[in-house]
């Protein structure tokens, strides 16, 4: 088997936690709805899962090496928040409002250092926890907070 699941695994209270980079892809399609609040422990949903995956998420990773592709981390006030590549570089997150795919931010973590990514607030931002906290504190409109 080459680690990829096709159906979602059962979910109970013992389902073991896996380290992001070791879970398997999740191609099982998925809706917007389906799309989930908090990150999943068990598996990464896959970007050519979503059944209304733009072209800018479907390429995410295409100058990264090997190419990998993006999977779905979880929402952060209304963004979609994907990432392609490994979880301390070289990786490209994206955030995206599921409303209008022409408004996305990119965030790139090189895994030297050298990370960069524009903010809704419109600053560069060289820490992801700070890239993080601007979508935070800029969350899509009409989307109802859940933290």
């Amino acid at each position: 088997m080459d680690g990829k699941v096709s159906q979602p695994e059962t979910k109970s209270k013992h389902t073991k936690v896996l380290k992001s980079d070791e879970r398997p892809f999740d191609y099982t399609p998925v809706s917007l709805t389906d799309l989930p609040e908090t990150p999943t422990r068990d598996r990464n949903i896959a970007a050519s899962a979503w059944d209304q995956a733009p072209n800018i998420l479907k390429t995410l990773g295409e100058s990264l090496d090997g190419k990998p592709e993006a999977v779905f981390k979880r929402r952060i006030h209304g963004w979609l928040l994907w990432r392609a590549g490994p979880t301390l570089g070289p990786c490209r997150y994206l955030a995206l409002d599921p409303s209008d795919h022409d408004r996305f931010y990119i965030f790139d973590l090189d895994g030297n250092k050298n990370d960069s990514g524009q903010g809704p607030d419109r600053l560069r931002h060289t820490r992801f926890r700070s890239w993080k906290e601007s979508l935070r504190d800029n969350p899509i409109p009409n989307v109802p907070e859940t933290n």
